[in-house]
């Protein structure tokens, strides 16, 4: 059993009774937190409804999409999440891909670090001082605010929530370091870019904003697939690899950890919508590269062994193409294996 490690679960928007019995499921198992992503609508909701139904499980945002709404929203929306759960709310927030930002949401996705860097600290100085009548104007390039006439009602629970900054590549793992308070690993990360690049980027970040690595919360989001049948896990986790497979943006990762060719392999598959094509192209070592498949003793290996570099763990099915039994039958290994 791995309770010695700090574990967060994956929560979606579920139907009541669902999330419900999976909120308190967490709890009763000594869960970390539960991390609600955004994928369509605003991650808060369903936080906010776990919020009701719980009493230690840290709340995140796994992640806020950090352009689609104003800072100010965004801070509200946090400090009421605060509210409501008595202090157990963690920020997540990230810019996600350019047509996600424009496309869908219509918004100006610019440069994204800088971009991001002036919303948090938009959404910083409205959390810290958003009570007090003190904020003034903010004029940046992206982020342009007047709220001189603006005041909360009333003092929040906390000046300064937790805020974590997702990544994939180097320079956003030392923004992370530099002006956040975790980050969130991509699922697609594996032991040696971990190992190799985001421990020494965000050890950069870390020394330029003067703190200690104690003081920062590296959380991975793992992959697993447990299934005494190793074949049969990874073939199962397949869809989700070459889901992610597929971005071009991320070529540049899967080069690093040795399967460029499958990369771009994928990207070409997905562009014809080749389903068939894209399965080939996804090789057993790519899947396995990625997710923690296996037996139960091989997958608790796996993830003790990144121990040393993390502080906490995020488990996630790969859910990309599951049937209904198969995700319901994972879901609950993950639960056996790790929850207790």
């Amino acid at each position: 059993m791995t309770r010695k490690h700090k574990l967060w679960a994956l929560m979606p928007a579920l139907p009541k009774d669902l999330l419900v019995a999976s909120v308190r499921q967490y709890e009763d198992a000594g869960l970390e937190g539960v991390w609600s992503p955004q994928l369509y609508g605003a991650p808060f909701v369903p936080l906010a409804a776990a919020a009701a139904v719980s009493d230690r499980l840290k709340l995140g945002t796994g992640v806020a999409l950090a352009f689609v709404r104003s800072p100010l929203e965004t801070a509200s929306c946090a400090l009421d999440l605060d509210m409501i759960s008595g202090g157990r709310a963690v920020l997540g927030i990230g810019p996600s891909i350019k047509w996600w930002n424009e496309d869908w949401y219509g918004v100006r996705y610019g440069k994204p670090l800088a971009h991001l860097r002036e919303v948090i600290g938009a959404v910083r100085q409205i959390i810290a001082k958003g009570h007090t009548g003190e904020l003034g104007r903010i004029d940046g390039e992206y982020v342009k605010l007047d709220l001189e006439r603006f005041k909360l009602l009333a003092p929040p629970l906390r000046t300064a929530i937790p805020i974590y900054i997702p990544a994939v590549f180097e320079k956003t793992c030392e923004m992370a370091g530099e002006i956040a308070d975790g980050l969130p690993g991509h699922p697609i990360w594996n032991a040696k870019w971990v190992r190799d690049k985001v421990a020494p980027h965000l050890a950069n970040g870390l020394a330029r904003s003067g703190r200690a690595r104690r003081d920062f919360d590296l959380n991975l989001f793992l992959f697993v697939a447990v299934n005494e049948d190793k074949r049969q896990a990874i073939e199962d986790a397949r869809e989700t690899i070459a889901f992610y497979g597929q971005m071009a943006q991320y070529e540049a990762y899967y080069e690093y950890i040795g399967f460029g060719s499958e990369a771009r392999a994928l990207q070409a598959a997905g562009a014809r919508q080749d389903h068939a094509a894209m399965m080939a192209a996804c090789s057993d070592a790519m899947v396995e590269s990625i997710v923690l498949a296996g037996t139960p003793d091989e997958v608790r290996r796996r993830l003790d062994a990144m121990a040393d570099i993390a502080d906490s763990f995020t488990l996630s099915i790969p859910f990309y193409g599951l049937a209904p039994d198969k995700a319901a039958y994972y879901t609950q290994r993950i639960a056996e294996v790790f929850y207790g």
